[in-house]
């Protein structure tokens, strides 16, 4: 396909709509009536069993929004995703000076908003080494919410995604509590809740400078009723004793997020844990993990290997060992566009250009995952009503 075929307005028009018409079957399913149902043993009965076994199978999740088609972590991006029909929608918590929590895939704001174009600011650019990694930029802990709240959202790939920064500095930095209250008006509105999926940032960098997230985020969640069992609602984080502090405060389910086998969470090295994701995936490791989760989210490499050439290999057992201890799974993260794509799925020479990306779903729901993290949620719907209909 060529670049100007994937820009064209009436393309995203036509999928857009396809969308919102899978959307319509399938959106009283995410609200908790459970039509796209899940198989037999793991879905359960309509009205029975936890909240998040009645989302759609597959449960399609916006990740940062409809992060594909406008800046992530804005509310032009959780709006559109809603009204593509996603089925869950992601945020990403870091916490400002005053102790507010903020949705930020990074604390690093440097390439996510116009800040270098603040002069009033310009002192407060540092270096800073966040779980091992030296940066140099400005960081929400650093800032108190009414400063952050003076700053516009930009777009953070624009090499590869240059008609996102249309919206340049449409919409500032939102806090969690106004996503929330957009969540329930949104709710209202429609008449079923709208399901969120939050993931704590760098929560033992945050504990460490006094900015704790788990006490923050319970607190919230307790506030706005999102606290319990069957709320409809998320926790998330890439490390795992986030979560189980997470399991001592509120009821909330919980997925434990892991990325490549030789990875070492930073909440393990900080307290010399010699266990590694590969660890982790293992029966005992997701026996562990189920003590106090209720899912986990893999790179989806875990779920799929590739090969050297970067072409996808056979199913690992991980969707059949985690099913086998009651967890759920959210890889992610499925990109239409070629450069964020299996090699055996790239169309082209344009790294940038629509690669066949309902391939690459096929693909990765046939192993039985229970959702995916997508940036084009429309996309992803229309590959759930594929696998849906096969």
């Amino acid at each position: 396909m060529t670049q100007g075929a994937r820009r064209s307005p009436a393309r995203r028009t036509v999928l857009g709509a396809a969308a919102l018409t899978t959307a319509a079957a399938v959106s009283a399913a995410g609200a908790g009536s459970a039509v796209a149902a899940a198989p037999a043993g793991r879905g359960g009965r309509p009205g029975h069993g936890p909240a998040f076994r009645r989302l759609p199978v597959p449960t399609v999740i916006a990740h940062r929004g409809a992060s594909g088609y406008r800046p992530e972590h804005t509310f032009g991006s959780y709006q559109l995703a809603l009204d593509m029909g996603a089925h869950v929608i992601e945020q990403d918590l870091v916490p400002t000076s005053d102790g507010h929590l903020v949705c930020r895939h990074e604390n690093d704001i440097t390439g996510t908003t116009d800040i270098a174009d603040h002069p009033e600011f310009a002192s407060r650019r540092t270096t800073k080494t966040v779980d091992g990694q030296s940066l140099t930029g400005w960081f929400t802990e650093d800032f108190t919410l009414a400063e952050l709240k003076t700053l516009r959202a930009k777009e953070r790939i624009p090499g590869t995604r240059p008609d996102n920064t249309l919206y340049d500095g449409r919409w500032t930095i939102p806090s969690f509590e106004e996503v929330l209250r957009w969540a329930e008006k949104e709710g209202r509105r429609r008449g079923h809740p709208v399901w969120l999926h939050v993931e704590t940032k760098h929560p033992a960098y945050f504990r460490k400078l006094g900015l704790g997230l788990e006490e923050r985020l319970a607190k919230l969640l307790r506030r706005y009723g999102r606290h319990r069992a069957d709320s409809p609602t998320f926790l998330q984080s890439f490390e795992p004793t986030s979560m189980e502090r997470m399991a001592r405060l509120v009821g909330t389910p919980r997925v434990v997020l892991l990325w490549t086998p030789d990875d070492r969470p930073w909440d393990f090295v900080e307290a010399g844990d010699p266990r590694t994701v590969a660890d982790l995936i293992t029966p005992e490791g997701l026996d562990w993990i189920a003590s106090y989760a209720q899912g986990i989210g893999p790179l989806a490499d875990l779920v799929i290997p590739k090969d050297a050439d970067g072409r996808l290999g056979e199913p690992t057992t991980l969707v059949r060992d985690a099913h086998a201890r009651g967890l759920v799974l959210h890889p992610y993260t499925l990109r239409n566009e070629n450069t964020f794509l299996p090699a055996d799925f790239r169309r082209g020479t344009d790294p940038n250009a629509y690669g066949d990306v309902f391939g690459a779903y096929r693909a990765y729901l046939a192993t039985g995952i229970d959702g995916i993290f997508t940036d084009q949620p429309d996309t992803g719907l229309l590959a759930a009503a594929d696998h849906c209909d096969r």
